[in-house]
């Protein structure tokens, strides 16, 4: 068996080689790339017997994705992609001096290869289809994130100098295309007060009773409100019109890649399993599936699966001590997407919703209920799963009628 270590940069990886006594057999500086990658074979090689298989090399890496770690899989190596943070902890082990550099950090990841290997999760690769489902549900995510951002800064604006806005477009959502419209036409309160019922109703054509809605906006935008001087409100204006052309633009590349998260997912084998779970649509099956990835093996259990998706509460006992916390270590996206999922189920699925029921009658608060739906609707995506079956209501929730009768 050979072990190596490999700190990663963004353009280098320093390795280090040791062999199953722990001896240093070569240390090396390899560039990214495909020139690094054909001497990475070619060192491993020259330490091991013809006859050797790739699966006797271990490597230990800082990450668990990225062409390099998949061009190691592909290789059929046994690669291991731990935490920084166990990563630390074993170099820390190694000495406590503090001393830290790339060589010593590939040691670190060499002996932590060999000595602790049989305790470090393998790195599972996802299928390509999950890699492009994944692409694009985080692209799409961080639009909406970055939308989000931009509606509050134009918001805490349109506050400072033009508080009849407020008023008068945050009913209809300051993302929305009407409001849009309208504050690109009219983004001083002395333009906005001088729209028409006819401007403002072009703006909400598709909406619901246009002319209550078009009379009330025009009704709030004349009102007296409180102000900056005209010079002060014409510089906010240009602050808003930035604002609104950033905003456009968002929305319409996160209604183009909706769709292509919704092309991306459709061809996946497992796409009909996702949306048979309840609360569970397109966009957030899609970032379920993103996020678990689909690779074979890599979630033994539903416990595994559970912890990883950071639903799972964690014990901390010492002595008499016993006390229970949720997880705050955990992938943000994943966590986002289980509780938006539980949300949902709770309105369209009675067993969903009896369970939340017994949970708030219990004086448990409405975050915490949804984090314990969440981690029960990730065990039964487990096993649907595994077995290959969509979700069935009877099958999921049997086990609470059974205890009740019990």
């Amino acid at each position: 068996m050979l072990f190596v270590g490999d700190d990663w940069a963004e353009d280098h990886h320093d390795l280090e080689v040791q062999d199953e006594r722990g001896q240093v057999l070569k240390r090396a500086r390899l560039p990214e790339g495909m020139a690094g990658m054909s001497r990475f074979h070619e060192i491993v090689a020259s330490f091991l017997p013809d006859d050797a298989q790739p699966s006797q090399v271990r490597i230990c890496i800082e990450t668990d994705r990225g062409p390099w770690v998949r061009a190691l899989v592909s290789g059929g190596y046994q690669v291991f992609g731990v935490n920084p943070k166990q990563a630390a902890r074993h170099r820390e082990v190694l000495g406590n001096s503090g001393a830290k550099s790339d060589k010593g950090d590939a040691h670190a990841l060499a002996d932590m290869a060999r000595t602790r290997g049989h305790q470090l999760a393998q790195v599972a690769v996802d299928s390509d289809v999950a890699e492009a489902v994944k692409v694009v549900t985080r692209a799409h995510q961080t639009l909406l994130w970055e939308r989000t951002r931009h509606m509050l800064r134009l918001r805490a604006a349109l506050r400072d100098y033009f508080p009849a806005a407020l008023e008068a477009f945050t009913p209809l959502g300051l993302t929305s295309p009407a409001v849009l419209a309208l504050l690109a036409k009219a983004p001083t309160p002395a333009s906005a007060a001088r729209l028409t019922i006819s401007q403002i109703s072009a703006a909400l054509k598709g909406r619901r009773d246009i002319a209550g809605k078009a009379a009330r906006i025009q009704q709030v935008l004349r009102s007296e409100q409180l102000g900056q001087p005209e010079v002060v409100a014409a510089a906010y204006a240009g602050a808003v019109r930035a604002l609104v052309a950033v905003i456009t633009t968002l929305n319409t590349e996160i209604k183009t890649l909706e769709g292509e998260v919704e092309a991306h997912f459709g061809r996946h084998p497992d796409a009909e399993i996702y949306l048979s779970q309840p609360g569970m649509g397109v966009i957030l099956g899609a970032r379920v599936l993103a996020e678990f990835g689909d690779a074979t093996g890599r979630y033994v259990s539903a416990k595994a699966r559970k912890n990883y998706a950071g639903t799972s509460p964690i014990t901390r006992q010492s002595g008499r001590s016993k006390t229970v916390h949720a997880r705050f270590i955990h992938n943000d996206r994943l966590v986002d997407a289980l509780h938006l999922q539980a949300g949902c189920a709770i309105l369209h699925d009675p067993e969903v919703r009896a369970y939340y029921d017994e949970l708030r009658a219990r004086d448990v608060g409405h975050n915490a209920a949804l984090r314990q739906i969440g981690n029960r609707l990730v065990g039964i995506l487990h096993g649907c799963l595994k077995t290959r079956t969509v979700y069935d209501r009877t099958t999921a929730w049997q086990h609470r009628h059974d205890t009740a009768a019990a």
